[in-house]
């Protein structure tokens, strides 16, 4: 018995990393020294410790994530593009709630038996991811582990490094009584969830709003880099969150920062009805009690649920980005002009809340 009848097929895997650099050549940018193809990625410094980008103190900023069980929504439907985008957008986001700018991503991809034209779809999603958002998809592993992983099934998961000046880092010190909370549309469910989602929506053909609702929640998690990086060159943000698992309840308390000894704490005053919350939400809302109905019917009657029936709210809101991908805090003033400017650059915003004093300990999110 060789390797290959053992089930790692080695000739599929040269054909994959061929495939690869395809995709990873479109990502390069200064200060690559080695992409794909050796033992690491090598990349350099310099432009932002001397020269014309140099910063005073650069920090480096580091993440790492994976897309969860919506892969096993893409194996059904046998769509993989978007899964890379995912990946990308999980790590990224992270960090930039730090202020930092992407350098250079990573991936990792096992599966039980390789196909280097699935893997390809997949890693071309990264280096998409990368491109939007200025990374440079610098390298990777791709591990095929037979009876470990079914044939047909993949995971996917990533590690971004991004670089901010300690003097622009944003870590929530900033905040202040009475900021405004911005929030920027997500493209749908993005990541997490989709636990639950599997179970509360079994049908994905199910028709929503003119789409399978299997595509709706295909859609990729949206990049927020580049509008959020351009509105930091104008305007500050004194805190930043990605709402991702955890939703609101668990991720827009992490922007608030102070000292073991600093009162008051920061509590988070989402404003009710002061954005749109997608069709797709109600949807998996209705799911969640079991109801008999399907289609726009589902999502209408999941609407209603949600204005009377508190303890769903709760959990939807603990669960999902509910229509806001990313939130920011920012002086009252600039927050026209900080709406104004996503926009204006196809990221619709609206002002959600404020910041608001509270006794106790730090964090909270009540709706008001």
């Amino acid at each position: 018995m060789d390797y290959k009848q053992a089930g790692v097929d080695i000739e599929e895997a040269y054909r994959a990393v061929a495939r690869y650099r395809e995709s990873a050549a479109a990502t390069l940018r200064p200060g690559v020294i080695q992409g794909i193809g050796g033992f690491a990625g090598l990349f350099s410094l310099k432009e932002w410790v001397s020269g014309a980008q140099a910063m005073e103190e650069p920090v480096l900023v580091s993440g790492t994530d994976g897309v969860g069980t919506k892969l096993e929504l893409a194996f059904h439907l046998k769509q993989y593009a978007t899964l890379g985008i995912d990946c990308v957008a999980m790590c990224v986001n992270d960090i930039l709630c730090h202020g930092a700018r992407p350098l250079y991503f990573l991936d990792y991809l096992a599966c039980g038996k390789l196909d280097a034209a699935i893997a390809a779809q997949i890693v071309e999603g990264v280096a998409v991811g990368c491109r939007e958002t200025g990374s440079v998809l610098l390298g990777g592993e791709t591990a095929e582990m037979p009876g470990f992983y079914a044939a047909g099934k993949y995971d996917i998961a990533g590690f971004a490094l991004g670089i901010v000046d300690r003097k622009r880092l944003v870590d929530g010190s900033a905040i202040q009584e009475g900021d405004a909370l911005i929030g920027i549309a997500s493209s749908g469910v993005h990541s997490n969830g989709f636990s639950l989602i599997r179970q509360v929506l079994p049908d994905w053909a199910e028709d929503c709003g003119g789409m399978p609702i299997g595509q709706v929640l295909l859609e990729p998690t949206r990049l927020y880099v580049k509008p959020v990086l351009g509105l930091l060159e104008h305007r500050v943000i004194r805190g930043m969150a990605h709402i991702t698992g955890g939703g609101f309840y668990e991720n827009i308390p992490r922007m608030f920062s102070h000292p073991a000894d600093h009162e008051p704490w920061w509590s988070a005053l989402i404003q009710e009805g002061s954005w749109e919350i997608p069709r797709i939400f109600p949807r998996i809302a209705y799911g969640m009690v079991g109801g008999p109905l399907r289609g726009a019917a589902a999502a209408e009657a999941g609407a209603a649920l949600l204005k009377t029936d508190g303890n769903l709210k709760q959990s939807m809101f603990a669960t999902f980005n509910m229509g806001i991908g990313f939130v920011l805090a920012v002086a009252p003033e600039d927050a026209p002009q900080a709406i104004e400017y996503l926009d204006s650059r196809g990221y619709p915003a609206w002002e959600i809340g404020r910041v608001a004093a509270r006794a106790g300990r730090n964090g909270g999110v009540c709706f008001v």
